[in-house]
């Protein structure tokens, strides 16, 4: 269901009974398209949510914290400037229009006493939020749109503020069901339409089609235009907006509706039951868009190292016919004497190395055959001394390459935002490069921001792997036994080599990307029974999960070592077992 005016009309009747008198003591602006009130109402705290994001655009009280910029937007500071010290005096709405105006009077910052008006705009992408004087000239508002550019309206400092236009009817004008009927009816054979929700939502201003959808469920009804469900929806409608005490906000399958409650648990209700609803909705699209972008550098940046590396196979391939080139070069040389000193594009000679087989060497025949000779022995020095630099070259890309392959499997198995920060964070830590991009940089999509690396990095005495800068494993209880399992690769580093003892087991799948594990024996021995179920979680936890029978080693932690220089979660170990899982 959409945020129409039936629920905007039922926030705001929530809010007249709670803000009303209240002091602004605070203001925010967490992004560009959103306004926190910080409001101070009969000794109660309320944070006021003004949302002009077209996808999710509300107002409601919100308890959920956000992060701010550190240093404020223009229209942030505007808003402080003649909003902070002044009381709400009142707040409505005009019939069912998704449009807020929040009244306040008092003394300003400057020390001047005044009365002005905040108009929210909640309409999907044109939703607006916008400060005017007592006569409603715009002083500033969060986005600015002029006639010049295609609006229908100006709205920017100094213009008169004018209110959208509509061509639909206001439902609290209608007096009764009668009145209600005939416009229904009078739409209904002016366009042949006979769906009631089509009808209502297409005559009236703030009542959606998916509000009279909910409506007719509860009611029971069908959706066929008829005198009868009309009458039902018209009281059950009024209901909703003369009772908004009685009126709770419900959640279905994958939405939301309002419905008529006799007892109402909490006269906020409404305001905080959209708040977590698009909270949690904010939270999933946020970390969806995060974790897309990071994998989206991550695909690009192992599309260039195959490509390379592919590169490079070639060039080995080139550097193993060496010793061909310095073969004809040999052979040349040693049969100058018998060799016609003009150009020609290839020679038969003897070759000695083979029982004198002869041999077809091809020439470039704009130079003599001495010349080719010294080319041949030119070409073979420089393969020869490339075969060492392609070959650490391959093994920096296959390790980068392997190393990479593993965090895109972290982000595949990433829950939450804090999950993808974590990822990110490592990276910033590794040797492998990414492109630059500056909106994903600057952790526009992250609920915490990227911290520096410096304040990640843990310190050899650290006890708590939170604490250090790691984030919590996961851990679980098997057999009276705790059994943590990192789920990025500086976790599993910190896992094994600082957090782990060196009699605790360790665990991992072979050959494939994962978490590692560790079983903290505390100095008991666990039996095999208990080892095989930590061996399930390993499988579980990698790259092999929907495989079957993965084989997992496993070895104590004083055999697992991490080489000096090597990439987050890579390590060697020795004295390992296996079990098939």
């Amino acid at each position: 269901m959409a945020y129409d005016g039936l629920i905007n009309y039922s926030v705001v009747s929530e809010l007249q009974h709670k803000i009303i008198d209240g002091k602004i003591d605070k203001i925010f602006e967490p992004n560009f398209e959103e306004i926190i009130l910080g409001i101070y109402s009969n000794g109660t705290k309320y944070a006021l949510n003004l949302v002009t994001n077209s996808k999710y655009y509300r107002a409601s009280l919100t308890t959920n914290a956000k992060p701010n910029p550190t240093f404020a937007p223009n229209f942030c500071m505007t808003l402080r400037k003649y909003m902070l010290g002044t009381h709400v005096t009142n707040i409505y709405t005009k019939g069912l229009e998704r449009i807020i105006f929040i009244e306040f009077e008092g003394f300003n910052k400057s020390k001047d006493f005044s009365t002005k008006k905040l108009i929210v705009e909640l309409m999907g992408k044109h939703s607006n939020i916008i400060l005017v004087d007592n006569n409603d000239i715009i002083i500033d508002s969060l986005k600015h749109f002029s006639t010049d550019s295609g609006s229908y309206r100006n709205i920017y400092s100094g213009e008169k503020y004018e209110l959208p236009k509509s061509d639909k009817l206001d439902f609290t004008e209608i007096s009764d069901e009668s009145e209600f009927y005939k416009v229904l009816e009078i739409r209904s054979t002016k366009f042949q339409v006979t769906s009631l929700a089509s009808l209502i939502s297409n005559a009236f201003t703030g009542i959606s089609k998916n509000s009279i959808v909910a409506f007719e469920t509860i009611l029971n009804i069908s959706d066929e235009f008829c005198i009868e469900s009309s009458n039902k929806l018209y009281e059950y409608i009024l209901f909703i907006i003369n009772n908004t005490d009685k009126t709770n906000c419900l959640k279905d399958e994958s939405n939301y509706h309002l419905a008529r409650c006799d007892d109402k648990d909490n006269d906020l209700q409404i305001n905080f039951f959209l708040d977590d609803y698009y909270t949690q909705k904010e939270n999933t699209s946020n970390f969806v868009t995060y974790r897309d972008n990071l994998l989206k550098l991550i695909l690009a940046k192992l599309n260039k190292l195959n490509s390379k590396l592919d590169t490079i196979n070639v060039k080995i391939q080139e550097c193993k016919e060496a010793e061909k080139y310095k073969l004809y070069g040999e052979l040349i040389t040693s049969n100058l004497y018998r060799i016609r000193d003009y150009n020609t594009d290839s020679i038969v000679l003897e070759n000695y190395y083979d029982d004198n087989k002869p041999i077809e060497i091809k020439l470039d025949p704009s130079i003599t055959p001495s010349a080719n000779a010294k080319k041949f022995f030119k070409k073979y020095k420089k393969l020869k001394n490339a075969q060492e630099y392609v070959d650490v070259q391959k093994t920096s890309l296959v390790s980068d390459i392997d190393y990479l392959e593993s965090i895109v499997y972290e982000i595949g198995e990433a829950k939450t935002i804090m999950d993808i920060d974590e990822i990110y964070s490592e990276l910033q830590e590794s040797t492998v490069t990414l492109k630059d991009n500056k909106k994903f940089k600057k952790g526009n999509n992250s609920a915490s921001g990227i911290q520096s690396t410096s304040k990640n990095r843990a310190k050899k005495n650290t006890h708590s792997i939170k604490d250090a800068g790691y984030g919590e494993p996961l851990k679980f209880e098997i057999d009276g036994f705790t059994v943590l399992v990192g789920k990025n690769n500086r976790q599993n580093d910190y896992l094994t080599t600082r957090l782990a003892n060196k009699e605790d087991i360790w665990l991992h799948v072979k050959d494939a990307h994962g978490s590692h594990v560790i079983l903290r024996t505390e100095n008991k021995i666990p039996s095999q029974d208990t080892i095989n179920k930590c061996a399930k979680l390993a499988k579980e936890y990698s790259k092999s999960s929907e495989s079957s029978n993965v084989p997992v080693d496993y070895t104590f932690v004083k055999f697992v070592k991490k080489p000096s220089g090597s990439k987050p979660g890579m390590v060697i170990y020795t004295n390992n077992k296996s079990v098939n899982v």
